[in-house]
């Protein structure tokens, strides 16, 4: 039953497969709200540029229809005039047109932001096989494609028919009036007309809009087990990474070793902890820890210390203190400012006894640390 589950697609997709599923062009799309968007913008368009554009088509029409008996005689000439005329009916509706085409470049951004995919331009040969043809013709996203096409008619024909019924008076009156006139109430008629079942769609673009969303997130879901091996191929095999943090821990344990010789003093428990510290006054604001170690590690910072002669002191609250409270490489926390102080002054007094002589100083006894620092219960 475990390895069923971890073959089923009930997990949400991760960033990175989305991120794959847009390179490739897969995004969520409602053409329902791209189509919605065209057509309000030409119902709006029509509604205010609607009267200079009838009074532009209305000229060619009636310059179109002059016909002088120069030109049934010469072909050129009525090409010349028709070319002229086309010409002229272009740039009537070419602020019409411009506005369709900055819509129908938009208008898909407005739910999944633009997007170009040179995948999704790649031919994909499994489309024209006729058995996956078949099958798409019969699944269920073709069934739901289906229900919304007989949503979109019974909605807009409902609409329409209500708008031209709720109208038939008014539609029944242009028969009385004169051609103007009925042109100038035709035009307005329509224009509202259109306008209000275009509105209509809003109502499927409203629903179609979130249908694309949960539909492309369900695509796009994952397994457990297609989630694990996304996890492995981004952060690595975990016997790798084990490995690399082992040589990793290993080069730094080197590094740490090859900077015990040069430090001032090792910090002891006596045995289970060793701290190394250096201090240059002309470099270092406070002095800071080279090296630290429990057990095994710490009787080797020993053994180093010993054979380059670095001095030892045992001091446990201290040692503890350090190597807990201090980061490797790192200056010394404030709160042990002096006991460090007590420590370095005995070294230093130790080495100018050893270069001049004289009486030879006495190691500190029981430094003092702030309480809360000696973290001697984790002492083993």
């Amino acid at each position: 039953m475990a390895e069923e589950s971890d073959l089923e697609r009930t997990e949400p997709a991760t960033p990175k497969r989305l991120e794959k599923a847009r390179e490739e062009g897969q995004v969520a799309r409602s053409q329902e709200l791209t189509t919605f968007a065209l057509l309000m913008t030409a119902a709006a368009g029509i509604l205010f540029l609607g009267s200079d554009l009838m009074d532009k088509l209305q000229k060619i029409m009636q310059v179109g229809m002059q016909l002088e008996r120069e030109l049934a005689f010469q072909p050129d000439l009525m090409l010349n005039r028709l070319y002229e005329l086309a010409y002229e009916g272009l740039l009537a509706i070419a602020p019409l047109l411009f506005l369709l085409i900055i819509v129908a470049l938009f208008a898909p951004m407005l739910l999944s932001g633009w997007l170009i995919s040179s995948k999704a331009l790649m031919p994909k040969f499994d489309r024209i096989n006729p058995i996956k043809g078949i099958g798409r013709m019969f699944s269920m996203r073709s069934l739901i494609e289906l229900v919304k096409a007989i949503a979109k008619t019974l909605v807009i024909g409902s609409v329409a028919a209500l708008i031209i019924w709720s109208n038939k008076e008014e539609v029944m009156a242009l028969l009385t009036v004169s051609i103007d006139l009925g042109i100038s109430r035709t035009g307005e008629f329509l224009t509202m007309s259109f306008l209000l079942t275009v509105g209509a769609m809003a109502l499927i673009a409203a629903i179609d809009v979130p249908f694309q969303i949960w539909q492309h997130a369900k695509q796009l879901r994952m397994t457990k087990e297609e989630i694990r091996k996304e996890n492995k191929d981004s952060e690595g095999d975990p016997f790798v990474k084990g490995r690399i943090r082992g040589l990793q821990r290993e080069a730094a344990r080197r590094r740490m070793m090859s900077e015990i010789p040069n430090a001032d003093v090792i910090v002891t428990n006596p045995t289970h902890y060793a701290v190394a510290l250096r201090y240059k006054s002309e470099s270092m604001r406070a002095p800071t820890v080279v090296a630290k170690g429990v057990h095994l590690l710490a009787a080797r910072i020993r053994e180093v210390a010993e054979e380059h002669r670095v001095p030892i002191l045992e001091a446990p609250p201290l040692a503890r203190a350090l190597y807990y409270h201090a980061e490797l490489e790192s200056e010394i926390p404030e709160k042990l400012y002096t006991a460090v102080a007590e420590v370095l002054a005995y070294v230093f007094q130790l080495r100018r006894y050893n270069e001049y002589g004289g009486d030879a100083p006495k190691p500190p006894v029981d430094v003092p640390v702030p309480d809360g620092l000696d973290q001697a219960k984790h002492a083993v």
